[in-house]
């Protein structure tokens, strides 16, 4: 037997999915790319309008990519270093595997497990995780909220999304370059939102995400064209905040709660080497939409339909996030709340 087929870098069918889904956002964001320079050249397209390159534009991406991903990246790497040291017990080595890309050598999950508790494991993963991304994901949203709220303009649905393609490329050519760096920008870019429990596949779920919220951009700008005629104006901050508030509070939901209180034993499909979610997460998910959808329509004094159209959202949500390929469901959540809006919308009016 040779070297090379005992390896098990090479013959691992984990490592070949960490490959195959580095080269597929290497392909999709180098065809983005092309499209970007086409509708640049053109002077937009009906799909990204604000295609400006000027002085500015490069500092601007730079500054929020090195605030966002690096010194916010910074804290939260510090938070869950001191986590898996001093709650769930990890030695310096084990610490320092686990901030790696995991690509260039063997990393067992189930060898840390029977050192450490899963949950403690699982609860530091969703620390690092969910803190990172739920203080600004809620004040954007608010804020989002309150603008739409004062100012209903026609692109209310995609207002969550950078309206610049060129953001998106640059971010993700940076996300690509940092994949397998095993140094400290490559630690501060993945290293918060990369689960231990996700084992060598914990870099491939962060830019398949990553990818998919990208081509989620695309998805949205007809569809919210869509909203956008079938909704009077009155109406848009409720449903923005439907479309967008429910999707955050399920996805979030489930995974602060299926840590810390779920036994995961429901087994799923997805990019990860542990793939298994909980019946309290997914409760979690289908309560934490029901309450904010209620909240929305009552506040805004909506009648029985909106209230019908809560509890669809609630469960699709619960069972879009649950069903969904692990590492995908950022993107079907927010695309099946938008449609079941979209179609809820064309009944209505």
């Amino acid at each position: 037997m040779s070297a090379e087929s005992s390896n098990p870098v090479t013959t691992d069918n984990r490592y070949r999915t960490a490959r195959l889904i580095f080269w597929g956002a290497f392909a999709f964001n180098t065809a983005l790319t092309a499209f970007w320079l086409a509708t640049f050249l053109r002077g937009g397209s009906s799909f990204f309008s604000d295609n400006r390159v000027g002085w500015e534009t490069i500092p601007r991406v730079l500054n929020g990519i090195l605030f966002f991903y690096v010194i916010w990246g910074i804290v939260w790497w510090a938070i869950k270093t001191a986590l898996l040291k001093y709650f769930v017990g990890f030695t310096s080595e084990d610490r320092r595997d686990a901030f790696s890309s995991r690509m260039n050598r063997p990393y067992n999950v189930t060898a840390l497990t029977a050192k450490y508790s899963e949950r403690r494991i699982r609860i530091a993963d969703m620390i690092g995780r969910r803190g990172r991304f739920v203080m600004m994901a809620a004040a954007g949203f608010y804020y989002l909220y309150v603008q739409i709220t004062r100012d209903p303009t026609a692109n209310f649905a995609t207002a969550f999304l950078q309206h610049n393609l060129l953001d998106g490329v640059i971010t993700s050519w940076i996300f690509l370059s940092v994949y397998y760096v095993d140094g400290l920008l490559g630690q501060f870019f993945y290293g918060p939102q990369s689960r231990v429990m996700d084992g060598v596949l914990a870099r491939a779920n962060c830019l398949l995400i990553t990818a998919l919220w990208t081509l989620f951009k695309f998805v949205m700008v007809p569809i919210g064209a869509q909203l956008a005629a079938v909704f009077p104006r009155t109406e848009f901050a409720v449903v923005f905040a439907l479309i967008w508030g429910s999707y955050l509070a399920a996805d979030g939901s489930a995974e602060i709660f299926g840590s810390l209180v779920g036994k995961q034993r429901l087994r799923v499909w997805g990019v990860g080497d542990i793939n298994r979610k909980s019946v309290a997460g997914t409760v979690a998910a289908f309560l934490a939409a029901l309450i904010l959808c209620v909240a929305v329509v009552t506040a805004n004094g909506l009648g029985t339909p909106w209230l019908g159209l809560s509890v669809i959202l609630a469960t699709s949500n619960c069972l879009v996030e649950l069903y969904s390929p692990r590492g995908t469901d950022d993107f079907t959540m927010a695309t099946a709340n938008a449609l079941i809006c979209w179609a809820f919308g064309a009944w209505l009016y």
